[in-house]
């Protein structure tokens, strides 16, 4: 079998000749972050059907929306946005109510979908709901999302040094609307 050298382009020059409609550019772009997206959904979702199924509709939204990437941030950053959201709507249309997952045997739900699940319908989420958008963008890049901080204030286009200060306040307010 025949094996293609890598695409030199940075992954920036690959998406913006996706918007132009180059299959062999968003190839090379699914080659480079499909691993890792799988690995990172993996550990947010114990259902492999699910993985596979947010991995293609993220890449479906990669094609169609390519040239929506704004230029702020990496790449990788804005396709991890795409995956997680796709990843959070997934869980809330598949989701059985948490006492009949564990009713099948050797399937357990991760932590990850447990704290989904906390922050979509419990406390916490009328807490996060309840930050402003710019606090609540750092909790979900940060915790949510996993992204170091670094990651997000790419994603975000801000200095990490004002991810760090948000997130400060940011726990600080939901410490006192959890209490």
């Amino acid at each position: 079998m025949l094996t293609r050298p890598p695409d030199p382009r940075e992954d920036a020059q690959l998406l913006a000749a996706v918007t132009d409609g180059d299959r062999e550019a968003f190839a090379e772009l699914y080659r480079r972050h499909l691993p890792w997206l799988l690995v990172r959904l993996g550990r947010r979702c114990s259902s492999p059907e699910i993985v596979d199924e947010v991995v293609q509709d993220t890449f479906v939204a990669v094609w169609r929306s390519a040239g929506r990437w704004d230029r702020r941030g990496e790449v990788a950053a804005w396709i991890w946005g795409i995956g997680i959201r796709r990843l959070v709507d997934a869980l809330r249309r598949s989701r059985p109510p948490a006492d009949e997952l564990t009713r099948f045997a050797g399937v357990e739900s991760s932590a990850e979908e447990h704290v989904l699940l906390a922050v979509q319908y419990g406390d916490v989420g009328a807490a996060l709901t309840s930050l402003s958008p710019e606090l609540r963008a750092v909790v979900q890049a940060t915790v949510l999302d996993g992204l170091t901080t670094r990651e997000a204030a790419r994603l975000l286009g801000i200095p990490p040094g004002t991810v760090k200060t948000r997130m400060m306040r940011a726990r600080a307010l939901l410490r006192e609307r959890l209490a």
